[in-house]
């Protein structure tokens, strides 16, 4: 009987543990707010305000259209001025499955409302299921993919790294094509374990792919890590020096739709002069 009642008490734990972690996948996501300054902003130019978000993983049982839909609204309710999308938008890594899956992604992606557009560089998944699929369904949603290179944007001069993760990474040529650009430098990539490579005078890299862990356990921490650097990038916020890295959980989930510890997230950054 003592045993029958334990392995009831696990079953329990269990399916309560897959219940709570599944609703924590599909949840809204967390906003995180912070202000970074940057040097060379453009004379008299106001403040930019950003939205981060990364790793959509359509096709997931976490992530539908229903459910992109409804973050577009959260985004758009922001008022950003500028929304950058940091990769993997496709759940799997079935070689020509972004044909099929990211086709969903398209009309919510399109309702983005931000005055300087939207930005996207392209993630490990994306890479592994169809680039140019996932080029093609960002481009009919009116969003622009950045590949080794660089865009003036109002203030900034923004800079997209390829996927460092499937060798895509190209830095020297992306920081030549920004310090051909007036403005603000802030670079973008999916890894942020590209960060160690960046010389000093990038101020400013946004990233995602690591989840923030997806399941971080309570006195454990995550059960498995996608950063060479362990805790240092895992997750939000780190300043280094006169180096700010900001990674996002994400909206949806890889492998198994669940999150524990580590719920969606994207970020309300606002970009402002030094001083």
């Amino acid at each position: 009987m003592v045993i029958f009642y334990a392995v009831a008490a696990t079953l329990v734990t269990g399916l309560s543990f897959l219940g709570y972690s599944y609703a924590e996948a599909r949840s809204d996501p967390v906003v995180r707010e912070t202000r970074v300054a940057l040097p060379d902003w453009p004379r008299q130019a106001a403040p930019v305000r950003l939205v981060l978000v990364s790793d959509l993983h359509i096709g997931s049982p976490a992530m539908d259209a229903t459910r992109l839909t409804s973050i577009v609204g959260q985004i758009n309710a922001l008022h950003p001025d500028l929304v950058l999308l940091a990769g993997d938008y496709i759940y799997n890594h079935r070689p020509h499955s972004a044909a099929r899956i990211g086709a969903a992604m398209v009309a919510p992606l399109a309702q983005l409302h931000a005055p300087l557009g939207t930005i996207a560089v392209l993630g490990n998944h994306d890479w592994m299921t169809g680039a140019d699929a996932v080029r093609s369904q960002l481009a009919e949603a009116n969003i622009r993919v950045l590949e080794n290179s660089a865009i003036q944007l109002g203030p900034l001069a923004l800079g997209g790294i390829g996927d460092q993760r499937t060798g895509h990474a190209d830095v020297a040529t992306t920081l030549a094509a920004m310090h051909m650009l007036p403005g603000a430098p802030v670079l973008l990539t999916h890894s942020p374990d590209i960060a160690p490579e960046l010389p000093i005078d990038m101020p400013l890299l946004l990233a995602g792919h690591t989840h923030c862990g997806q399941i971080v356990l309570p006195l454990y921490g995550p059960l498995a890590s996608v950063t060479r650097f362990g805790e240092r990038y895992r997750c939000g916020l780190r300043r280094e020096g006169m180096r700010t890295v900001i990674v996002t959980a994400g909206l949806g989930a890889s492998g198994a739709p669940l999150r524990f510890g580590a719920p969606p997230d994207l970020w309300l950054i606002t970009l402002a002069p030094t001083g």
